[in-house]
């Protein structure tokens, strides 16, 4: 091996002179080496600057070795990502592949748009990447296009009116004929040409009415709130008649006096196996004279196990003193609505004055009825009592905490603010007080909606029926934990309020309500809050602003996209404080529960097949504290039981029963198996793994979003650039079900 070159000279004077660059090579790594600057090197001289041709050799290879270990990193990553998304979407085929609503009739129209609307960006970013490639972008004034520039334009865009010549990029300079380089380049001019005349124009003007649409709701929203922080300045809530009169005393002479009407209690459930048990216990103790209460529970399942279970629930109450029938259907039409009017048919539903009702998550309080019945007392216009809700799995996970923030607003500010000034609000189908006289006089239950509750009280409030909520009684319920529940969940509450306005609204002009009443109505509770704010929320985030990454001369100003907003989501988050942290992940996420929601109201203006399907939310049996559970039962049986006797929390005995039957038949299917193929192994049955789903539409919007992203960076536009990146990163995990718990 050569010894390596002396980079040393001897000087005049005798000593050693340093010449070259010195360098250290590592021999466990051929391609590592490192420069050192030596003490004592002087300004080298022209002769002097020319490096060994082996050392640039050493310094090309690694700066080399070092760019193609970057790359490798990158792609390496990009490609473990491709891979986690292409696993994840295989695994979700099955899951879509099920005959669902969401995946054969829903939303096909919407979906091929947005894939149409993804092609096209993708096609115009390449288009305008090779432009910006070539240079055929050219910087210019923000002041104008000056007279000097504008005899220079192409004389089929000198015609161009000023207001449309001030809007042009400042990056952006239109070239002279002369100047036009091939027919790429005369393809890209004539794009500039058709986007400024015609495209600009059109997306202007949509652009212009979602902002006033934005304006007007973001008003709406602020009154509110503005309502609800003088209810609280000033104390106002409803205040109940706790007088007792004789009359009182004669009729509950039994119970020690007091006000005690005959109440009727319903539960309408469906195949919920996960919370029958625990709502039919809260009910069952709910502090009333229990020959002055009835429950009805209202079982519509399909699935024989869960008939079982619920029935075999219902007589442990009713052996332990309770008023309580079981009632099932064989025919389960009209949903809610048909089982809430088969039950009101019954003969000796006449005998009681007010009904309640609670779906089969709720866990009411053993004070609900002291606390909203006597509301009724004296006031013989009122006909509903509303209370709120509360959630037993509210910080179970990310999407519980964002439902949750949602629900807070609707209560505190929008149901409490109605209430006190306009004595009307949306009745939100369950924890509420029904005068029977008043559902008798409006109709009773409908099945022409997905929205009965919503029906019913518009129907109640056009004959002059008063409603009163109540935001100090509050009944725990469950959130559903899925993002696939949630989803199924807002399409019926945002499509039923459409089929409902079109029903309604000749219901609407033909009542005696007064005039202020009927605009309210119409302008405000079903057009501004139930279709404008899907419409400009889809259309303004989700369509307009990626298209003007594509036409920046129809670009959004940044307090539509980033300075509204913001105040908007720290105005819903007020009645949440706690949530305050997830301000930001609420507002992106508003933004991607859009493309839902505007789907749903389309469905249900235009009465699509869609917008009349009924989709049990899903539950995950979630329950409050065992220890609280105890004591109310305890203290409900105290004198129905011997002083030893405990009532023990969990399955009920006949539930027991049940699944002991049920483990039975199959350990004798298995048994079975095995003797009829003595030499094959049984195998034992696992618990199937619930599937990931990927929804499709807010695929397609995310790349769109993210596609969007990229081409705002050729125009420099940053704060459009960080929101579009992070609204497209929101649509992706929403999209792979990355947000919730996936329940099967």
């Amino acid at each position: 091996m050569a010894p390596p070159p002396n980079t040393y000279s001897e000087s005049w004077w005798g000593g050693k002179e340093e010449r070259g660059t010195p360098v250290v090579v590592k021999m466990d790594n051929p391609y590592s080496l490192v420069e050192i600057d030596g003490p004592g090197m002087a300004a080298p001289s022209e002769k002097a600057r020319g490096k060994n041709a082996k050392q640039l050799t050493w310094v090309l290879l690694l700066r080399a070795h070092r760019a193609v270990g970057c790359v490798a990193w990158l792609a390496a990553g990009f490609w473990a990502v491709l891979g986690a998304v292409n696993r994840r979407v295989r695994r979700s085929r099955d899951a879509d592949a099920e005959p669902d609503a969401e995946a054969s009739g829903r939303g096909r129209a919407m979906l091929r748009f947005l894939r149409g609307f993804l092609l096209l960006s993708l096609a115009m970013l390449a288009f305008e990447t090779v432009a910006h490639l070539k240079g055929w972008h050219f910087p210019r004034s923000a002041a104008g296009l000056p007279e000097k520039y504008l005899r220079r334009l192409p004389e089929h865009l000198q015609h161009l009116p000023e207001h449309l010549r001030r809007h042009l990029p400042e990056h952006l300079r239109m070239p002279e004929k002369e100047e036009i380089e091939g027919w790429l380049h005369r393809a890209y001019v004539a794009w500039l040409a058709f986007r400024i005349d015609y495209i600009a124009w059109a997306i202007q003007k949509l652009s212009g009415f979602c902002i006033a649409l934005f304006m007007v709701q973001s008003v709406d929203r602020l009154v509110l709130c503005l309502g609800c922080f003088w209810i609280k300045l000033r104390g106002i809530k409803p205040v109940a008649d706790t007088s007792i009169s004789n009359d009182d005393i004669e009729a509950t002479a039994g119970d020690g006096g007091g006000y005690f009407p005959m109440v009727l209690i319903q539960m309408p459930m469906c195949n919920e196996k996960e919370v029958y048990e625990t709502s039919i216990s809260h009910v069952c103790q709910i502090d009333w004279p229990r020959e002055r209460m009835l429950v009805q529970v209202l079982d519509d399942s399909d699935d024989e196990t869960c008939q079982m279970l619920i029935k075999a629930e219902v007589t442990k109450w009713s052996q332990r003193g309770v008023n309580i029938i079981y009632r099932h259907r064989l025919n389960r039409t009209g949903y809610k609505a048909g089982n809430l009017k088969s039950a009101m048919s019954c003969d000796y539903v006449h005998d009681y004055e007010f009904v309640a009702i609670f779906d089969a998550d709720f866990q009411p309080n053993p004070d609900f009825l002291k606390l909203t019945v006597p509301h009724f007392k004296g006031n013989p216009e009122l006909g509903l009592v509303q209370a709120r809700w509360s959630f037993v799995n509210k910080d179970e996970n990310l999407l519980t905490r964002l439902q949750n923030i949602n629900l807070c607003f609707h209560f505190e500010v929008e149901q409490q603010v109605n209430g006190v000034y306009l004595s009307f609000f949306g009745f939100n189908g369950t924890a509420g007080v029904w005068r029977i006289k008043a559902l008798e006089d409006s109709g009773g239950w409908m099945e022409r909606t997905t929205v009965e509750d919503m029906d019913i009280a518009v129907r109640a409030h056009l004959n002059g029926w008063k409603f009163i909520f109540l935001n100090d009684v509050k009944v725990l319920c469950e959130l559903p934990e899925s993002y696939q529940a949630y989803r199924k969940q807002q399409h019926r509450w945002h499509s039923g309020p459409m089929q409902l306005f079109r029903l309604c609204l000749p219901a609407v002009f033909k009542s005696k309500i007064s005039t202020w009443k009927k605009a309210n109505l119409v302008m405000l509770f079903f057009l501004l809050r139930k279709l404008i704010l899907p419409f400009y929320s889809f259309t303004l985030f989700c369509v307009i602003l990626p298209l003007t990454m594509f036409v920046p001369e129809a670009e959004l100003p940044i307090w539509v996209i980033c300075y509204v907003p913001v105040i908007m989501s720290v105005l819903n988050i007020l009645p949440a404080p706690k949530s305050f942290p997830f301000v930001i992940p609420y507002l992106l996420f508003e933004n991607t529960m859009s493309v839902t929601k505007f789907n749903a109201m389309v469905s249900g203006l235009f009465q699509l097949g869609s917008s009349y399907e009924w989709v049990v939310t899903k539950k995950a049996g979630r329950t409050s504290s065992e220890s609280d559970i105890l004591a109310l039962a305890e203290a409900a049986d105290a004198d129905a039981r011997p002083p030893q006797a405990k009532l023990h929390r969990g399955v009920s005995e006949g539930g027991l029963k049940e699944w002991a039957k049920l483990h039975k038949e199959q350990e004798d299917a298995t048994a079975a198996a095995a003797a009829a193929a003595p030499g094959t192994p049984v195998k034992k049955s696992k618990a199937a793994k619930a599937p990931n789903r990927i929804f499709k539409k807010e695929l397609a919007l995310a790349f769109l979003l993210l596609t969007a992203a990229t081409r705002s960076l050729l125009s420099a536009q940053g704060l459009h650039f960080y929101f579009l990146l992070f609204q497209g990163v929101t649509f992706l995990a929403v999209g792979l079900d990355l947000i919730g718990e996936q329940v099967s």
